[in-house]
């Protein structure tokens, strides 16, 4: 019983460094692959898979409009927060006890952790691990970081990840020249990259990508250092 247990610390231990290694290393270094890309590898049919489209740009080479596009879609407090907007929890878990459709509350710090080291499935445990590796990565990465591997790493359409692979895949243009309507679009899909389409756009996407562009007006100019500075 000791020895099985001298075990477990023994592994605890060792995935509690190894961890922190990975978001060490990740603070620098290009994510090169994450668990999502490999799972939908292998969920395709055989006779249709293909390799996923993925390349890492620079967070200074990815337009301005599609940075913007993201944060006003999925995470407008994400300057302001430390990786969990309780105001938003707040009002997804009244909006779900009220029987209303199911509506979720991840920061763009929590999608980043998720993507780069997790798996998609939901449970209590991969909750839990989301929430250490958020809690890491708000403490390591700066705001721009995290920015930078949240839009090189999301999924942005069928085996395409990343700005830069879904910029070429929808409009044919490199991530830094897309307009603000061209990054709301592709912003628009992000709840459903699999389903929805950036170009041609649904009615639905349409309407989506025309409430971004107005938030993306109300919201101003984006300084993530200056915010930095705050912490």
């Amino acid at each position: 019983m000791k020895k099985l247990f001298r075990f477990i610390v023994k592994t605890i231990g060792w995935l509690f460094i190894i961890s922190i290694l990975l978001v060490l290393i990740f603070k620098w270094v290009p994510v090169p692959v994450t668990p999502l890309m490999v799972i939908r590898y292998f969920e395709t049919p055989s006779e249709k898979r293909e390799f996923w489209k993925h390349d890492w740009e620079a967070l200074e080479d990815i337009s301005t409009n599609l940075q913007k596009a993201v944060i006003c879609s999925e995470d407008q407090n994400f300057v302001k927060h430390h990786g969990f907007d309780i105001e938003a929890i707040k009002k997804a878990m009244e909006s779900n006890q009220k029987g209303k459709r199911i509506r979720g509350a991840s920061t763009i710090s929590q999608q980043t952790a998720k993507n780069v080291f997790l798996w998609p499935n939901r449970s209590w445990l991969r909750k839990g691990l989301e929430t250490y590796f958020t809690f890491l990565i708000e403490l390591i990465w700066s705001k721009e970081r995290i920015l930078e591997v949240y839009l090189n790493s999301i999924e942005m359409g069928n085996g395409v990840y990343g700005a830069q692979a879904a910029s070429a895949y929808w409009f044919q243009k490199p991530a830094s020249q897309l307009t603000a309507y061209e990054a709301a679009a592709i912003a628009a899909i992000l709840p459903n990259p699999q389903h929805f389409r950036a170009n041609p756009a649904s009615s639905y996407i349409q309407g989506r990508k025309a409430w971004i562009v107005k938030q993306m007006g109300y919201y101003g100019k984006l300084n993530l250092a200056k915010e930095e500075q705050k912490k």
